[in-house]
């Protein structure tokens, strides 16, 4: 995809089953390229875990005042996730595009459909994929900030989750952290500023669209076909 006007925001959805690592990459995405680079953060219904912060992880709000906002118009997207809530608000994601500002989205597919298809010549969209289910599960295991029967539900939702890959313009296994991290990099920078090296940009354009390439013929739509039996 050619790069997009500077005057005008990047959309940069991605999306993963719990635990394959999408928070991560995203937060370390924004790490790195912000200011430019913004969170949206989203709403929801669930409880707040520990070490999250209300407004920097998600805006908590109660179940009225969620659906305060839904009968107001004023999200996106919103959808039921495991029993909770879950919400992007429309006119923040408006006010970055129209400044220029790129904004990183962690969500589900659903999510990533509605925003895209608000937005859809504004959305990059990647998905993450994990390794194996087993991997996914012991990831799900060892994060410890769910109980067990909600760890069970997120497997199960995991390769319904996954059979949505096709509905993304990459794909990441992530294997390694820094192998994906890299890729998801350069899709990033790609899609923003184009695949020719330019003396205004600081970055190997051409060397990071050879990463973009390189991924694409790695292999990892047959993973996700794999991973939802379709093989």
């Amino acid at each position: 995809m050619p790069a997009v006007s500077s005057n005008r925001g990047v959309l940069v959805i991605v999306s993963s089953p719990s635990g394959a690592g999408k928070t991560t990459l995203t937060r370390r995405l924004l790490a790195e390229f912000g200011p430019r680079l913004e969170f949206s953060v989203s709403y929801t219904t669930r409880p707040i875990r520990p070490g999250e912060v209300d407004g920097r992880d998600y805006h908590f709000v109660t179940p009225p005042a969620f659906e305060t906002m839904v009968e107001r118009g004023e999200f996106a997207e919103h959808a039921f996730v495991f029993q909770n809530r879950y919400g992007t608000a429309a006119a923040p994601i408006d006010a970055a595009i129209a400044r220029g500002s790129d904004v990183i989205f962690d969500v589900d597919w659903q999510g990533g459909r509605a925003l895209s298809a608000r937005w859809p010549d504004d959305s990059l969209k990647v998905f993450i994929l994990p390794p194996s289910l087993d991997s996914l599960e012991m990831r799900l295991r060892q994060r410890a900030t769910d109980a067990p029967h909600v760890v069970e539900r997120r497997l199960a939702k995991a390769i319904e989750e996954v059979a949505h890959y096709d509905e993304y313009q990459h794909l990441i296994v992530n294997d390694d952290l820094e192998r994906a991290y890299g890729v998801l990099r350069a899709v990033y920078l790609t899609r923003r500023f184009g695949a020719a090296d330019r003396p205004d940009v600081p970055y190997p354009l051409s060397d990071l669209a050879r990463i973009v390439e390189a991924n694409r013929a790695s292999g990892a739509e047959a993973h996700a076909r794999r991973l939802v039996g379709r093989t």
